[in-house]
């Protein structure tokens, strides 16, 4: 069983389809700690209503990343966390945490990596015509969306899709593919 700290920044859908998922013993997994740089920002709101140990952050507060990650090292250690996800966490992850969780830390992009890497995948495949997309669930490395590749799943793109409509397609399978794929990495 994964003991795991979710990062998260923003509306976190994928967040709570993973607390759902463990809560309906679909996912054998336990949230310890909860991250975000967003105080204000749902998931975050929304871990606290769950009563999940939560450290939220502020980057400007610190001198610099290194400082900050030592103090989101030093909590990890704490809750002895042996899985890092990332849903929806709008910082890139530095060195600190990078050298002590490598191959620990994952994260999901709404592309068939490596197409459409960064910000807006969703929107650069809806704009590019592209016939098909998906959701990568991938390792985190230094770079940005670069790690190795865990699991995708493909979503064919209807001519007549609006962007709110592959959105709507994507989150489909973000919501079962990072459960599943967490599980298997148990």
């Amino acid at each position: 069983m994964n003991n795991i700290a979710i990062f998260a920044s923003g509306t976190g859908s994928n967040f709570l389809a993973i607390h759902q998922a463990i809560k309906e013993k679909t996912l054998n997994a336990s949230i310890s700690l909860f991250v975000s740089d967003k105080p204000n920002s749902v998931s975050a709101k929304m871990a606290l209503e769950l009563g999940l140990n939560v450290y939220i952050f502020n980057s400007k507060s610190y001198k610099n990343k290194k400082e900050y990650e030592v103090e989101i090292l030093q909590k990890l250690r704490q809750e002895n966390i042996t899985l890092i996800v990332l849903a929806g966490y709008m910082k890139i992850i530095g060195k600190t945490i990078l050298d002590e969780y490598e191959r620990r830390i994952i994260n999901i992009h709404p592309s068939l990596l490596p197409l459409y890497k960064g910000k807006d995948a969703i929107a650069q495949a809806y704009n590019d015509n592209a016939l098909k997309t998906g959701v990568t669930i991938h390792y985190v490395d230094k770079g940005i969306d670069t790690g190795d590749i865990i699991s995708q799943e493909e979503i064919k793109i209807d001519p007549e899709y609006s962007l709110s409509d592959i959105e709507r397609e994507i989150h489909k399978v973000e919501h079962s593919l990072y459960s599943k794929t967490i599980q298997k990495l148990s």
